[in-house]
């Protein structure tokens, strides 16, 4: 995936504020909009935030464009849109009732797992 520098931002981030359940989708398939899903939860609202929070701060630190970000302030499900990537962080609740997964099931996963700093 040529987006893999923005994709060890994002994972470790993430990662570094404890988000849990981290899966990436590449939708180029079915998708003119972006090329990859990353779609993580966390239990509480605050923690949501504070996972958004870390990525928008890395992210940028990374020099990667950030063109927008949406829901903030509910702390239910954050989108921060990358433009290659979209990052959706969710309430664990929320994220069940959308179940994006699902919705992209046709969509194949990337392995993150070599992208994590140990």
């Amino acid at each position: 995936m040529e987006n893999s520098n923005l994709l060890k931002v994002i994972v470790n981030a993430a990662d570094d504020k404890r988000a849990e359940e981290l899966v990436a989708l590449d939708v180029r398939q079915v998708s003119s909009i972006t090329d990859c899903f990353v779609i993580m939860q966390a239990d509480s609202k605050r923690q949501v935030q504070a996972i958004a929070e870390e990525i928008e701060e890395k992210v940028a630190a990374g020099g990667f464009e950030i063109q927008r970000i949406d829901g903030k302030n509910s702390g239910t499900w954050v989108l921060i849109d990358l433009g290659d990537v979209i990052v959706h962080v969710f309430q664990t609740e929320t994220r069940k009732f959308y179940n994006l997964e699902k919705l992209w099931s046709n969509c194949p996963s990337i392995d993150l797992r070599s992208l994590i700093n140990e």
